[in-house]
């Protein structure tokens, strides 16, 4: 036992945040490409993939159960061992007559343990590691999520179209890619269950001053917030663009010329979106976090703002040229992901202002939860509005609905200090 506290760190933080972004950007990204390639409208691909966001809105909800049966170490290997039969399990639905409701639901179920294995991995870290080893890794967490990123929207994206092309059957190419994630996932289950460590405080949590009672002592205080109307309009609009936008690009990239797309096939839009656009995306976030480490949030937050949303402009230009240069293209996701990176981490941080305090970790579970309901809605959306409106007169639409952020980004009040080292 006294080895297995002194796992060393490099031999589990790696393997566990890179587990828990794969499933989230499997059901973010990878189910949105299989149900485009299958032949889904984007009415209906957006409108059903948007519930799959639904178990981290409400995630804040369960998180105390997490904390009273259990430990997080148990949890966690469960819950990549429930997450690897989930995603085994669509790779079985792909030629079912029902595919793709049988495939929702399994991806829900999927999306409800991913949700809840970051509430567990998440406890994990704090328990495992001591409070120095905690800031020494949070780079490292970070970029094995970023990795992950990088796998799903790029690697497996790309695969896809190299088995499509292969097969000539879409349906067995995403049979393929879903019985390697869940593979992989029954291989870091068991590789968990061995490497990672026992900490002392790993144990059920059910004494009087926690669980539910103490839940809702926070929940209602988060409530009770100075300005928390003005909050939660911030949470909820910030993103009310890009959320519409995000939902809409894959379809974008995919949809042929003739249908206002730019007609790439799925390995041209794993490199430009999943490679070159995450890498931009992450550079863009390293930059930020180091601009409000210098300047402070107040000082950063219009500048990152007009950051964040002005690079939607890019898309009205790709979907009046459609250009065919995938250099050009390439340069274009790079541009927008790059502003996003940099301006959401202002929202980052807006969030961990919010959540400072006595009850800080159950508030900034609850600011993550508005924050993907604030995403969830817009995107159910989004898909109707695209069809109505076709690409171009969409996009000009998501530039439109980026003007309740900015009326927010004015009214929000932030401690100049806030966040300079």
């Amino acid at each position: 036992m006294k080895s297995a506290v002194k796992r060393n760190p490099w031999a589990w933080v790696p393997t566990l945040y890179f587990g828990q972004g794969i499933p989230y950007f499997t059901a973010m990204t990878l189910a949105l490409v299989m149900y485009k390639n299958t032949g889904f409208s984007n009415t209906e691909i957006a409108f059903y993939t948007s519930w799959l966001y639904l178990p981290w809105v409400i995630k804040p909800l369960w998180a105390p159960v997490v904390d009273m049966f259990g430990t997080k170490r148990r949890w966690v290997v469960a819950l990549q061992a429930a997450i690897a039969v989930a995603l085994a399990l669509v790779a079985f639905t792909t030629h079912l007559p029902a595919f793709f409701q049988v495939s929702l639901a399994v991806l829900w179920l999927m999306a409800f343990s991913s949700a809840t294995h970051d509430i567990a991995a998440d406890g994990f870290y704090m328990l495992g590691l001591s409070q120095k080893q905690q800031a020494a890794f949070v780079g490292v967490r970070s970029t094995f999520y970023r990795l992950a990123n990088i796998t799903g929207q790029g690697v497996l994206v790309a695969l896809s179209g190299i088995l499509i092309r292969e097969t000539g059957d879409a349906r067995v190419a995403w049979a393929v890619i879903f019985a390697l994630l869940g593979a992989v996932f029954a291989i870091l289950a068991v590789y968990h269950f061995f490497m990672l460590p026992h900490p002392v405080q790993d144990h059920a949590v059910r004494t009087a001053g926690t669980g539910t009672g103490e839940f809702f002592t926070a929940f209602v205080s988060f409530f009770r917030k100075d300005g928390i109307l003005t909050i939660l309009g911030f949470l909820l609009l910030f993103r009310l663009g890009e959320s519409q936008l995000l939902k809409m690009v894959v379809p974008f990239l995919l949809d042929p010329v003739d249908q206002g797309g730019l007609g790439l096939d799925n390995t041209q839009v794993g490199v430009v979106y999943g490679t070159v656009g995450v890498i931009a995306l992450t550079v863009g976030g390293l930059l930020g976090g180091f601009l409000i480490a210098r300047y402070g949030l107040k000082r950063c937050l219009w500048p990152m703002a007009l950051i964040i949303h002005l690079p939607d402009l890019v898309f009205v230009y790709l979907s009046m040229a459609q250009p065919q240069n995938i250099v050009v293209i390439g340069a274009a996701m790079a541009v927008e992901q790059f502003g996003y990176g940099l301006g959401f981490t202002s929202y980052m941080m807006f969030m961990i202002m919010v959540a400072d305090g006595e009850h800080k970790t159950a508030h900034y579970a609850m600011c993550t939860g508005l924050m993907a309901l604030g995403m969830m809605v817009p995107q159910m959306a989004s898909g109707y509005l695209q069809q109505m409106l076709g690409y171009q007169h969409f996009f000009i639409w998501v530039c439109l609905a980026t003007i309740p952020a900015f009326i927010m980004t004015a009214l929000v009040k932030v401690d100049p200090a806030f966040g300079r080292e």
